[in-house]
């Protein structure tokens, strides 16, 4: 039987590993993102680039890369008010969690993307989402995820499987995976064309790639850039 995944691909570093994890994996691997009114909406015009760029990387990546979907999910914006997705300040929340979590995002974008992945009879669901280096949001953690895979079986009458390869490494060890992976023509790619940044600056390039250098997104982009510059680590 042909192995098979979609991956929850936004134009990102860590959707991009991925996006390489899964295609050094699975026979067929197709991807899917989500405009729902992000403030960082540059990022979804960067996702072309970076299929094209990993498809040249590998031959056999090439061949496994299939189609890509784009769902508007733009109600999302409208009911889940955020910094993400409204001009608010980047600050702390009443109740603890950064002014840039979009409350219910990750789990309305796991679910369409296990109805495609039904549909389409992929088996596995792939997303970056991480409880190790991550800015604190409740729907990017295992338990979450877990929790999700039991309902959407359930409720599909399906046996799709939730991968997580990023879950219990940091953002280090993200850049030392796709090293692992791709090598530096990966690492480079993610550099170049990957956008992270939460105010969709791309005029801004620094040695980790392009952002406004301030947010929390570019932040840790930035620290995990230099401890893999100068901490060598074995996968």
């Amino acid at each position: 039987m042909t192995r098979s995944a979609i991956v929850l691909f936004s134009g990102g570093q860590d959707s991009t590993t991925c996006l390489a994890w899964a295609l050094s994996r699975y026979d067929k691997v197709e991807t899917i993102g989500f405009g729902y009114g992000q403030r960082h909406a540059i990022e979804m015009d960067c996702r072309e680039a970076v299929r094209a760029g990993i498809s040249a990387i590998d031959r056999d990546w090439k061949s496994k890369l299939g189609r890509d979907h784009v769902i508007d999910l733009t109600v999302l914006g409208q009911v889940s008010r955020s910094a993400l997705t409204a001009d608010l300040p980047f600050s702390k929340r009443t109740d603890g969690l950064p002014a840039t979590f979009v409350p219910g995002r990750n789990l309305v974008f796991l679910t369409f993307a296990a109805i495609v992945a039904h549909q389409r009879d992929l088996k596995h669901v792939v997303t970056g989402v991480c409880e190790t280096d991550f800015s604190g949001y409740p729907d990017c953690r295992d338990d979450t995820v877990k929790a999700l895979q039991v309902a959407i079986n359930l409720g599909m009458e399906a046996r799709l499987v939730l991968e997580t390869p990023l879950m219990w490494i940091d953002k280090a060890a993200t850049w030392h995976l796709a090293e692992k992976l791709g090598g530096r023509a990966l690492v480079d790619l993610i550099v170049e064309k990957t956008h992270t940044c939460y105010l969709g600056d791309r005029n801004s390039r620094h040695e980790w790639g392009f952002g406004c250098g301030k947010c929390d997104a570019c932040g840790l982009r930035r620290e995990g850039w230099g401890r893999y510059i100068s901490e060598p680590l074995e996968l």
